[in-house]
């Protein structure tokens, strides 16, 4: 048995709750952390401070039909109470009268918005490695079951290194792609070779130092340079050399 006077107690109280203290704000700093950088796609309508403005009530998670969102808890790729979906488990069905949006309270998610193929819950990206398309084989899954077909996704032919043949690969229009995950949800490969991510971790940006002219809303039209006036030389005689060469009588 250790025996402790008072005051060497007092001082082991007040390390071990420093040591308390300090392990909560380390614990709670790894979170904050990790929330900042965690990520989900989310459900439609999002806005850009969905996650300042959710307040974690759930209501969009019991408004889905189809049980895709669910609450995050501590650890999952979302922040903390925050609704969000794994498209490869349960993919966005894009419901026309976006029911989850329709409940929302706090304006984390646009109750105006009116077609759901204005969504932009994430980005599609493909790993070439791994899609069956892009090693000559005939998938096209992806392709059938997008709901922005021929917009989103479409397929465009490919050369083939071995064959003079080309293949047809599944190509991603990140303007019209809403982040749904049915792509990634019907997959056939063993980890899908699609996935859904943040957009700003793979959309790159121009920069405004570079023009495009032919994007321009307004045709770029420069003010030709003007014409080089004619001089007239005359010869010794007094004939004007310009008239004798137009005139074929001269």
């Amino acid at each position: 048995m250790i025996k402790t006077d008072r005051r060497e107690f007092l001082q082991l109280m007040v390390q071990g709750s420093a040591v308390a203290a300090c392990s909560t704000m380390g614990l709670a700093a790894m979170v904050k952390s990790a929330q900042a950088t965690a990520w989900a796609p989310q459900p439609p309508g999002a806005s850009e401070r969905f996650t300042d403005r959710c307040i974690k009530c759930g209501l969009c998670v019991k408004a889905c039909p189809y049980d895709t969102l669910r609450l995050a808890r501590l650890g999952d790729p979302a922040p903390l109470g925050t609704p969000y979906f794994v498209p490869r488990e349960i993919a966005c069905y894009m419901c026309e009268d976006i029911p989850c949006a329709r409940v929302c309270p706090s304006g984390a998610l646009d109750r105006t918005m009116k077609d759901i193929k204005q969504a932009r819950m994430g980005i599609a990206v493909i790993d070439p490695a791994s899609c069956l398309s892009w090693q000559g084989l005939r998938c096209e899954v992806c392709y059938r079951i997008c709901p922005v077909q021929d917009k989103a996704l479409t397929l465009a032919p490919h050369p083939r290194q071995l064959s003079k043949h080309a293949v047809f690969v599944p190509t991603i229009d990140p303007h019209h792609c809403t982040g749904c995950g049915l792509c990634t949800w019907s997959c056939p490969t063993q980890k899908s070779a699609i996935n859904i991510l943040r957009p700003d971790s793979v959309l790159g940006k121009i920069g405004d130092h570079y023009r495009l002219g032919w994007l321009d809303e307004q045709p770029h039209n420069p003010t030709p340079p003007s014409q080089p006036q004619k001089t007239e030389k005359t010869t010794p005689g007094g004939l004007n050399f310009l008239n004798s060469m137009d005139d074929p009588t001269l």
